[in-house]
């Protein structure tokens, strides 16, 4: 989670924090399902911590703090999906079939290893409260006691909503995805990673809008084109990386591989601009479990050799990477030096 304010932890908020590290990718796999984005699911994960961390102190005895943060998580979730006005949805009083994920017969564990390996943006396509249930039961194998408590709800309106959601999440598996064909990057973008490919870090400085922000889940906001220009001196310094142009859920990434060789990148990053400036950067390299769910599609130009013909598969990612020179950062020295001048 970010760093929380400057005043010490409570002793509440020390056992947060020590769980954090611990739960995120869990969290992650439900709120990145539950949305249908493994970058809106991580931006609901770090607003649930923070939120958490601000209220913990306001009861009067110790919640369970793993069943609290999935529900906290949930509502905000929700709030999200309200907002965008795709929230589907359905009457439980019309589910008839009634699932028993108690019985681990062949079909039972069939249906969970279905919804395992189901993309994560195909499960947009059920009603929310279906949604979240299978992602429970069947993602993250929690019992159909704690889904009830969870969500509010009695253990067989669980039972149904899982019947319900399992025979719609196979029919949506029935029909072949919509393919995302390769898009190039757009100039901006690709003049990015090219300076950064290059090592030309006063270039990259030089695309900094003066009031831009940095977001590293685990570190505090850096702002200023000053502040945030130090990013780069940390890469300059540190073990090699390579950048490549991306798309995720419709919206352009950049890939990180700090192995050249590697076929999968290592984590994400993306940008937002302002004219030709870069008004925000988020970097997910302390949270490297967003990429494990990703759908990226790399620019065309970028498939390694061998891999020309690599298409995206649910859960895994359609690797194109390009061929440029590597440079890169290494979280030791982020650590190590948090403030340094870049040089």
């Amino acid at each position: 989670m970010s760093e929380p304010p400057s005043s010490s932890p409570t002793a509440r908020q020390a056992q947060l924090l020590a769980l954090a590290g611990e739960l995120r990718p869990e969290l992650h796999r439900y709120c990145a399902r539950l949305m249908g984005s493994v970058i809106d699911g991580e931006d609901v994960v770090q607003d649930t911590f923070a939120r958490a961390y601000v209220a913990l102190d306001e009861f009067k005895e110790d919640p369970p703090l793993r069943a609290w943060l999935f529900r906290i998580a949930h509502n905000r979730a929700l709030d999200l999906l309200r907002s965008r006005a795709i929230r589907a949805a359905e009457p439980i009083e019309t589910a008839h079939e009634v699932a028993d994920p108690e019985s681990l017969d062949p079909v039972e564990l069939m249906m969970r290893r279905e919804a395992v390996e189901t993309a994560v943006s195909r499960f947009a396509e059920l009603p929310t409260m279906q949604r979240s249930v299978v992602i429970l039961k069947d993602v993250l194998d929690q019992s159909l006691e704690e889904i009830a408590a969870m969500l509010d709800l009695t253990v067989n309106a669980v039972k149904a909503h899982l019947a319900r959601g399992r025979a719609r999440l196979k029919a949506i598996n029935a029909q072949a995805p919509v393919q995302s064909a390769p898009r190039p990057p757009s100039p901006a973008v690709a003049r990015y990673v090219a300076l950064f490919n290059q090592h030309d870090w006063d270039g990259l400085r030089a695309m900094l809008a003066d009031d831009v922000r940095l977001v590293q889940s685990t570190y505090p906001l850096r702002a200023g084109a000053a502040n945030v220009g130090m990013f780069f001196g940390i890469y300059s310094r540190s073990a090699p990386a390579r950048l490549a142009p991306a798309w995720l859920d419709g919206r352009e990434v950049i890939a990180v591989y700090e192995d050249p060789q590697a076929a999968k990148p290592s984590y994400l990053m993306w940008l937002e601009w302002r004219g030709d400036r870069i008004s925000f950067i988020r970097d997910y390299k302390y949270v490297r479990y967003v990429i494990d769910d990703a759908e990226l599609v790399l620019a065309p130009d970028a498939a390694p050799p061998g891999d020309q013909d690599a298409r995206r598969k649910p859960g895994q990612v359609a690797e194109v990477l390009a061929s440029t020179p590597p440079v890169g950062l290494d979280a030791d020295v982020e650590r190590a030096h948090p403030a340094e001048e870049a040089p």
